[in-house]
């Protein structure tokens, strides 16, 4: 490793710590707070929705400012206000709030550590997926720890765990290399972004395949808890799903390379089919252990082909802008399935990972006709 890899190994370990902690137990944290399932996916719908303004709006300050590290570091603060919040929050308004805000500062925080990290890793001449698994190892051991944390003191302190683990985000940070040359400004590098046909590309195809977990992210630990398992090996689950996406990102560089970003877009597609049909219709443990497994295709080959794209078709003057636009496309697409998520589920419960089954296929299909 170069000198820079360090130091973004320290912040994805943090950022993704805090992932770890957030995706499968804040769910159950504002389901203890009293909100119904509908309710959930309405708070969850509502802050996807208000990142596709909030991510963009950051990403194109960091790039215009030429301070991506500074507007990462203030987003991540503002992020660990709110996560206090969701600890001491009860009823829908005020879980609303909490969620709202966190989506305000979180939202470019990881796309701007992505767009850092590829324009190092091409300067630097390190592996990006091999840093990054650092990320997804923190996600492991911060998702054991959480189930194992609200299991004995309660789902609020799950709040207290995040708003840690952001706050140390925000410290690692600043110790990564400075900014590049503002980029102009108004909205001519956005339409820039938007006139690339390679991300025109990969957005859709992104969208839809990362948009598939949406039931997953909002559902699964509630559905799995419904079925009997408990809160430590439903985050084990989660774990086991990352450690297989960390043996990906650290050592599959080379079947990345034969398998080209189409490649990996069309396995993960079909992986994605897979997973969902196994979880829609068992809670059967072995089943789900396979199925979690597949989380290497359905996330990891979709993120190695996607920062692929990204590292060879964006100039590092708007890769901030392009990252949170990204993440914006992604974004809405996820917002969109988690509010028909929460119905589905009231409605249908398990079935609706069925629609996620469909998104997958969809994904592929996009990316042949492009």
């Amino acid at each position: 490793m170069t000198s820079t890899a360090p130091r973004f190994a320290i912040l994805f370990a943090c950022q993704f710590a805090a992932v770890g902690v957030m995706m499968p137990l804040i769910p159950p944290l504002m389901q203890a707070a009293g909100l119904s399932p509908a309710e959930v996916g309405t708070v969850l719908a509502s802050g996807a929705a208000l990142r596709l303004l909030s991510g963009p709006l950051g990403g194109r300050l960091a790039d215009a400012l030429g301070a991506p590290r500074a507007v990462m570091a203030a987003g991540t603060a503002l992020a660990a206000l709110a996560a206090l919040l969701y600890g001491l929050a009860t009823g829908f308004g005020a879980v609303l709030a909490a969620n709202l805000l966190f989506a305000i500062g979180f939202a470019c925080v990881v796309p701007l550590g992505d767009a850092l990290a590829l324009r190092a890793a091409r300067e630097d001449g390190w592996d990006y997926g091999r840093v990054r698994a650092v990320g997804s190892a923190a996600f492991i051991l911060a998702a054991g720890a959480a189930g194992w944390l609200a299991e004995r003191a309660g789902p609020a302190s799950i709040a207290w765990l995040l708003g840690g683990c952001l706050a140390a985000a925000a410290l690692a940070a600043f110790a990564l290399p400075g900014g590049a040359a503002p980029a102009r400004r108004g909205g001519g590098a956005m339409r820039g972004v938007l006139a690339l046909p390679a991300f025109r590309a990969i957005l859709a195809a992104a969208a839809l395949a990362q948009g598939s977990h949406a039931a997953y992210y909002a559902f699964g630990s509630i559905h799995w808890a419904a079925a009997g398992l408990s809160a430590s090996v439903i985050g084990l689950l989660w774990a086991w799903s990352v450690a297989a996406e960390v043996a990906l990102f650290a050592w599959g560089r080379g079947l990345a390379d034969r398998l080209g970003p189409r490649g990996l877009l069309l396995v993960a597609a079909g992986a994605g089919v897979l997973r969902w049909a196994i979880t829609a219709q068992t809670v059967w443990l072995p089943a789900l252990v396979v199925a979690q497994g597949l989380h290497a295709a359905t996330f990891g080959a979709m993120h190695l082909a996607t920062m692929r794209i990204m590292q060879g078709a964006v100039p590092a003057a708007v890769a901030g802008t392009a990252q949170t636009m990204l993440a914006a496309g992604i974004g809405a697409v996820m917002m969109l399935a988690t509010l028909a998520a929460g119905q589905g589920y009231a409605a249908f419960g398990a079935a609706v990972f069925w629609a996620m089954a469909g998104m997958s296929a969809a994904a592929a299909l996009v990316r042949l006709r492009a």
